[in-house]
């Protein structure tokens, strides 16, 4: 990745945790190696311990610093300050990029960028979904009214980039063909990643790894698990490992039906970690984009399950035979208790790792995120079309 001059690129999003975070922190790394200045704005009232761990790890690569404040998850009168806030911000540090993700981050970075651009300031604005605003139902009342948002915002921007076909199919279908320009750019994770994760001698039978939250299935994952002990006539063991803000009830159904023995809850934790603590890993969710967690696991060399949505057919193979039925813990159960009862099971129904690799790795995502953005400025810059 060669550049004439180096960019001063800046993300935008609301909460510092999951996908959004992973895929942020990898652009920042890649980017900041091939010679640019990086930053990143994003909210301060969420994320935990772990999360500054991971904060910890990138700070020496934000040469453009980081900078939080408060983003509630709901549009709120607080946005205004936020809004305000950021702008100062943002116009002192100057950047050329501003890559807004999900949809606060979307709109604030098109919403500041547009703003600048008034003042003559050369500025490219892009927005990359990640599910987000696409997970409401086209024929709600807020589906409508979020989806009319989303359109009228692409006046603002410069470029539409998302993390899988899916996500491509599903903003047409519900928003309409973008008027600008766009692109599909997968989620890649690094080289290093690419290495098997052995098991520890006490490792749990499956492993639900990711946020506490509905959306993300793990009272799904529960109800499954206890079908799969009934399918396979074996006392097993699960992991749940996260945090979100159901997590105390997924807790207290986990007590209620009397499973603390054999299902076990702990804080999030760095990803490798827990893969070494499990046999399978479970991915139950209702609604995806790009999830991370797929990746990670196989190139971690572990067997995953998961439910059929968003892009993650586009990793697994359309027919695969891991992929379930959402929101179906009768059909989640009886592929987990299939991987268990058939010695070869992952051999013949896991993709291949080096097809993996090359269609899903982080340098080829942060070379193409980095063409598109020296293609929108320049674009920028002259005024001519994209």
């Amino acid at each position: 990745m060669t550049q004439q001059a180096p960019l001063r690129i800046l993300h935008c999003f609301r909460s510092p945790v999951g996908g959004i975070f992973r895929h942020v922190r990898d652009l920042v790394e890649e980017h900041r190696a091939a010679g640019h200045d990086v930053g990143i704005l994003c909210d301060s009232l969420t994320g935990g311990a772990h999360e500054e761990r991971l904060f910890d790890s990138i700070r020496p690569m934000l040469s453009l610093g980081l900078s939080r404040v408060p983003m509630r998850r709901a549009v709120t009168p607080t946005d205004a300050v936020a809004i305000y806030r950021s702008y100062k911000h943002i116009k002192s540090l100057q950047p050329n990029i501003l890559h807004g993700h999900g949809a606060k981050g979307g709109a604030l970075a098109r919403m500041i960028g547009s703003a600048l651009r008034v003042n003559r300031y050369c500025v490219a604005r892009l927005y990359s979904p990640h599910g987000g605003t696409l997970h409401f139902e086209r024929g709600s009342l807020s589906g409508q009214v979020v989806f009319r948002m989303e359109k009228f915002q692409e006046r603002l921007g410069d470029a539409v980039v998302f993390v899988c076909d899916y996500e491509r199919r599903t903003y047409e279908a519900k928003i309409g063909a973008p008027r600008t320009l766009s692109r599909v750019i997968y989620n890649g994770i690094k080289d290093a990643e690419f290495t098997s994760v052995g098991t520890t001698e006490n490792a749990r039978d499956f492993l639900y790894i990711g946020m506490m939250r509905d959306l993300k299935g793990p009272n799904v994952f529960i109800d499954a698990f206890t079908r799969t002990e009934a399918l396979s006539g074996r006392r097993l063991s699960a992991l749940m490992v996260g945090d979100g803000p159901d997590r105390d009830r997924y807790q207290a159904t986990i007590e209620a039906h009397g499973l603390s023995d054999r299902i076990e809850m702990r804080p999030a934790m760095p990803a490798r970690e827990a893969f070494a603590l499990a046999k399978t890993i479970v991915v139950p969710s209702r609604a995806e984009a790009m999830p991370y967690i797929v990746l990670e696991a196989l190139a971690a060399g572990k067997p995953v399950i998961a439910s059929r949505v968003g892009g993650i057919p586009e990793v697994l193979g359309e027919q695969s035979a891991a992929l379930a039925t959402p929101c179906d813990a009768e059909d989640l159960a009886r592929i987990m208790t299939a991987s268990m009862a058939t010695p070869d099971w992952q051999d013949t129904v896991m993709p291949n790792p080096e097809t993996l690799k090359k269609a899903f790795s982080a340098s080829v995502m942060a070379s193409e995120m980095l063409d598109l953005y020296q293609n929108v400025l320049a674009s920028a810059a002259t005024g001519a079309p994209r």
